[in-house]
């Protein structure tokens, strides 16, 4: 009990990055410009743990094909994710103009409970390599937090109620955690790479389809291809995850 005690004290650091990027929507808000250089920072971190950290030890275990396979399964999966995700919106409140915030919070809270599966199993290798997901998990999840309680103000005028929803955040990614922990515990490593695997395939998805193309279609942004820096933010972040990995 005592490590799962410090699994879910790892699992905090992303949870209040989650919460600091909503405290910083609610008290400073932000140019456009600045949330989609946010973005591309926060997706070459994902980038980069998958690439460097998660398939690179992933394929060096017994069956690496099945880890490989559940990597591509974890795409297919984030499809029919999406288009679960999409029924729920015309049913229920997608605009023409975008999601609506409730819509953007599933999105979120679908993020967060993989990031704990992610940790939860990968601390089941080694607490070393839990807090390392968990560090790099921390800085791209502020602009998440950032992003859905800057929709939140939108519709929801009571501040303390918005509050409490950015912090509701941390119950799905504890979940995740709890999940992947407890699934996890004991099994082969093949078998804790491929869940690993399959969660990294969702990552890497989201990191592409969602982080990216959300600040390309931020309003109040240079149009795509005409600032420079988004490119640079993007192999910046993937350098500091990159630092972070070789000196932790």
């Amino acid at each position: 009990m005592t490590e799962f005690f410090l699994v879910l004290a790892l699992v905090a650091l992303p949870a209040l990055g989650n919460f600091g990027g909503g405290l910083f929507a609610e008290f400073f808000p932000l140019p456009a410009r600045a949330v989609s250089l946010a973005l591309h920072a926060a997706a070459g971190i994902v980038l980069a743990v998958v690439g460097l950290e998660l398939m690179g030890r992933a394929i060096e275990v017994e069956h690496a094909w099945l880890v490989v396979g559940t990597f591509v399964l974890g795409g297919v999966g984030y499809y029919y994710l999406e288009k679960g995700v999409g029924i729920v919106r015309r049913r229920f409140g997608g605009g023409a103009e975008g999601d609506s915030p409730w819509m953007i919070y599933l999105g979120v809270s679908v993020d967060l409970f993989s990031d704990g599966v992610l940790i939860g199993s990968g601390s089941t290798v080694a607490l070393t390599f839990g807090l390392l997901l968990a560090l790099a998990q921390m800085p791209a999840d502020i602009p998440e937090g950032f992003a859905a309680l800057a929709a939140m103000k939108r519709f929801e005028k009571r501040r303390t109620r918005r509050l409490w929803l950015s912090a509701a955040f941390a119950i799905p990614i504890v979940l995740g955690a709890t999940l992947g922990y407890w699934l996890m515990r004991g099994q082969p490593d093949f078998v804790k790479f491929a869940l690993i695997s399959f969660t990294a395939g969702i990552l890497t998805t989201v990191s592409v389809e969602e982080m990216v193309l959300t600040a390309h279609n931020s309003p109040g942004r240079y149009r795509a291809g005409e600032d420079p820096l988004e490119g640079v933010a993007l192999v910046a972040g993937f350098g500091l995850f990159g630092l972070l990995s070789a000196y932790t």
